[in-house]
């Protein structure tokens, strides 16, 4: 069993991560952190695990390295689209991948540093900005407000129930509109729409500020 700890600050990115790595045989995610201090506990806590961080959570790198060697843990950097990754790897990252990556090449990476390789991308490889993410960009401007707060949430694993709950319409109404959202984006059901979202970052940070939105919308107790 490889336990899986997730570290970034995206809400979005974090739980697609966790919901796509979880599907694999012999993967638990033993913990999600969007902060440096959990991801730091976690790491002492949980011992021979793999360290996913994103490179946006802006951890102090080399005392990162020092607690997952203390822990005999193996770190995997998630690195934004134009940045360069080798410093992490200098100071012992066993692999990385590019925010913007394939959903495959997310899960090979994890195998390979699982089995004890290292995975990183191409010397000089990366996602040039203009290329990025053109199917995002149009996706996103083809849906609703209402139609990306439900992609956040689907992308969080709640249930149209839940949804529904959160969004005080009834469960049909879900249904409709996830019927929308898939003839738009192009995908046949709630797992594909929420990898389909991962993978597309203009359409992630879209999801994200819709997340947001919510939160503050949400009356506190």
């Amino acid at each position: 069993m490889h336990k899986i700890i997730i570290g970034d600050n995206q809400a979005i990115y974090r739980a697609g991560i966790a919901k796509l790595l979880s599907m694999e045989d012999g993967n638990h995610i033993v913990a999600q952190c969007p902060d440096c201090a959990r991801l730091y506990h976690a790491v002492e806590t949980f011992r021979g695990a793999i360290v996913i961080v994103a490179t946006a959570l802006k951890a102090d790198f080399a005392q990162l390295m020092n607690l997952a060697n203390e822990a005999q843990s193996r770190v995997i950097v998630v690195a934004e689209n134009v940045e360069s990754y080798t410093p992490f790897t200098t100071q012992g990252a066993s692999g990385v991948i590019f925010r913007g990556a394939a959903s495959a090449v997310l899960v090979d990476c994890v195998r390979r540093v699982a089995e004890g390789d290292t995975a990183v991308p191409p010397v000089g490889a990366a996602l040039a900005p203009e290329e990025e993410d053109l199917v995002g960009t149009n996706v996103q401007a083809r849906l609703t407000a209402k139609e990306l707060k439900i992609v956040s949430l689907i992308v969080q694993g709640l249930k149209n129930k839940e949804i529904a709950t959160r969004l005080h319409t009834t469960e049909q109404v879900v249904k409709n509109y996830l019927r929308s959202i898939f003839d738009k984006t192009g995908v046949s059901d709630r797992l594909e729409l929420a990898l389909f979202t991962i993978h597309h970052r203009v359409l992630a940070a879209a999801a994200a500020e819709a997340a947001a939105e919510m939160e503050l919308e949400t009356p506190k107790p």
